[in-house]
């Protein structure tokens, strides 16, 4: 996997005449190396400073529950500015949107370490969203070059680098507050913020073409995706099979915490399990989506999601008392999610290839608004006297609305053919 292939207009995907990308040439499309890079410092900027919650309280004299706005205000905006960065790229191309929202990033990141107190320090916090451009636009990227099974491949790759960051960040954050304070955080998102840039500047080459012509047209364009069976099937797989895991998050803690009565330490390691368990569906599905196809790979993947969640569901039935016997489990949700997302997003942004920027904002922010609703459900069913399955509960009938989706998708597929190379659904 050496980079990204461009054809020239006109050319039918897949054929012979095409670019290939050379490493920090911005005439060429991009390295999968740097979407990995801009993917990574996108979920570095989400959770890095998680350890330093509480001294960031203390420093700026307000409640912990202020400061978790840091987190969830955070996600919120990142939502919200998925529907705009889309149709952004469309217009004015993807190497312009993603400088500029790295750019917007830095002030942000600038403005967090100054912040004398909790107001100015949320304003810098939302600033530094803009910088989920770094998972909106190398899924649009990636389907300007590739076609949609390829693209699927490359998706996978992407994630799975990606995926490291928030596996070990958090480590890494609470060793920077231990020895230099919380504010050592943000100097590393400034730091590699500015490698990024500089990386992107030297190797993201323009990808889109055939840019749209106005801002409103983008938005105008909605109704031609929501008119898109294929759209709604793609979206709606990717939405439930993401808030499998936004379920675990919101459940996860207080399982830990209140049933098997865990320390932080203990906690963070079992979230290892599910996050190294996505790592290695994203390795399958980047080595073997193109031979296997996407829709295999969704469906694959809500199956063994599903098993892992009924695993776990008979070891709650017949009480075991090890954590393991929860958590390990639900690494496989991991997996199914590794298997089914990137196969979903490819899917999403090939429905209307013109409109690969907006359909990946679009998409992104109803999986992630979904998400969160899924995750603060998963917290108000759990209970001390209910134990873990409402948990369960949520993330078994999550999956099987995945797979409903999914099998939608191959019904219309069936009837109708696979998606084309041209726009008509």
């Amino acid at each position: 996997m050496t980079g990204l292939t461009k054809e020239p207009k006109g050319s039918v995907k897949g054929q012979d005449d095409v670019q290939q990308s050379r490493f920090l040439d911005r005439r060429t499309p991009p390295h999968i190396l740097t979407l990995v890079v801009c993917a990574g410092l996108a979920a570095l900027s989400l959770n890095v400073f998680l350890p330093s919650l509480s001294a960031m309280a203390t420093h700026f004299g307000t409640d912990y529950a202020v400061m978790q706005l840091a987190v969830s205000g955070y996600i919120a905006g990142t939502a919200v500015l998925q529907l705009v960065l889309g149709p952004l790229s469309d217009l004015f191309g993807r190497r312009r949107v993603m400088i500029g929202s790295i750019l917007i990033m830095l002030v942000g990141t600038v403005i967090c370490l100054v912040a004398a107190n909790v107001t100015v320090f949320m304003i810098g916090r939302l600033l530094q969203t803009a910088v989920v451009a770094g998972f909106v636009l190398p899924r649009a990227i990636i389907r300007d070059t590739v076609p949609m099974e390829s693209a699927a491949s490359m998706i996978a790759y992407v994630t799975m680098g990606m995926s490291l960051v928030p596996m070990i960040s958090p480590t890494i954050g609470g060793a920077l507050n231990d020895m230099f304070g919380w504010e050592a955080n943000f100097a590393l998102m400034l730091g590699l913020g500015l490698l990024t840039l500089t990386l992107v500047f030297t190797d993201l080459g323009e990808t889109n073409h055939l840019p749209a012509t106005s801002f409103i047209a983008q938005f105008r364009s909605w109704p031609d995706l929501f008119r898109s069976r294929r759209f709604w099937g793609y979206t709606f797989t990717s939405t439930f099979s993401s808030g499998v895991f936004f379920s675990f998050l919101g459940g996860a803690p207080f399982v830990g915490t209140a049933i098997y009565h865990l320390s932080p330490t203990m906690l963070g390691a079992q979230f290892f399990l599910i996050a190294a368990g996505y790592m290695i569906g994203n390795f399958i599905s980047g080595r073997y989506t193109r031979h296997f196809g996407t829709m295999t790979m969704m469906i694959s993947g809500s199956l063994v999601s599903l098993v892992g969640v009924l695993i776990t569901a008979v070891f709650l039935a017949a009480e075991a008392p090890w954590p393991l016997a929860f958590f390990a489990p639900l690494a496989l949700t991991g997996v199914g999610n590794g298997l089914t997302l990137p196969s979903s997003n490819a899917g999403i942004v090939s429905v209307r290839p013109h409109l690969a920027g907006s359909a990946s904002g679009l998409g992104g922010a109803i999986t992630v608004g979904g998400g969160a609703a899924l995750s603060t459900l998963a917290a108000t069913v759990l209970k001390d006297e209910g134990g873990a399955m409402p948990l369960l509960v949520v993330m078994g009938v999550t999956t099987i609305l995945a797979l409903v989706a999914t099998v939608y998708v191959r019904q219309i597929d069936r009837r109708e053919g696979a998606i084309p190379t041209t726009d008509d659904d």
